[in-house]
């Protein structure tokens, strides 16, 4: 058997060595986002069959909310208020969706004050809304099912057992995230991989607008990133 030049073998490997990174290179930037710690660009979301961005990590486009409140920052969607505000107020999603699965990753500065995201809901005046609520909160309330100006309050609360596994699957001041499944009448929550929520509920909306909340009386700051849906079927069909 002919012996191949050493030189020709390092030629070789350099070759396929180089051919394999443009590949690699080629389907990153050909992936509609990124899910490596060193994403360049925070905002897309990982590279998930089905799922579309709704926040496009530069311009609050396809939002509308007060201003004032609601602003980009670092590829990241920040709302701030001083507590002073009259009433709940939202940063609202133009979109109207059904069945999906919607993903949110959020930040609850200092681990200090309430928020939410608002999904199957309505919008009324002054940047107000109504409807299910997957809850974002320093205390308890992290992780329940709230009714959002519907007359209902806490649809679904949160076990022992599930505020015991959340404390230790938060990160205090950093990134969580939301997984959020509406199909039909079941609306199952997810936070940080913890089931906090998995009900039927015949009574709930079975369509309507997202929604991102600062809550009145709570002097805090919040962001939002990587904010992706993926459209179902209707369980009816």
């Amino acid at each position: 058997m002919k012996r191949v030049p050493a030189g020709l073998l390092f030629v070789l490997g350099m070759s396929f060595a180089f051919c394999t990174s443009l590949l690699v290179q080629l389907a990153e930037s050909a992936a509609p986002g990124c899910c490596q710690s060193g994403c360049p660009d925070a905002t897309k979301g990982c590279s998930e069959a089905g799922f579309v961005p709704l926040f496009d990590g530069k311009t609050l486009r396809g939002w509308h909310g007060d201003r004032k409140l609601w602003r980009v920052e670092n590829g990241t969607i920040v709302g701030s208020t001083d507590g002073k505000i009259p009433h709940n107020t939202f940063l609202i999603h133009e979109g109207n969706f059904s069945d999906f699965i919607l993903k949110v990753k959020f930040r609850l500065h200092h681990h200090k004050g309430n928020s939410g995201i608002q999904f199957r809901s309505q919008e009324q005046d002054d940047f107000v809304v109504a409807g299910y609520q997957a809850d974002i909160a320093d205390n308890q309330f992290m992780g329940i099912l709230y009714g959002e100006r519907t007359g209902r309050g806490i649809i679904a609360n949160v076990t022992p057992e599930v505020k015991a596994a959340l404390e230790k699957a938060i990160h205090k001041d950093g990134w969580n995230e939301y997984v959020i499944t509406a199909q039909g009448d079941h609306i199952v929550l997810e936070l940080n991989g913890v089931k906090t929520v998995d009900i039927r509920d015949p009574k709930g909306a079975r369509s309507g607008i997202i929604a991102l909340q600062l809550h009145r009386g709570h002097n805090m700051t919040i962001s939002f990133k990587d904010i992706r849906i993926k459209v179902l079927k209707s369980a009816a069909d």
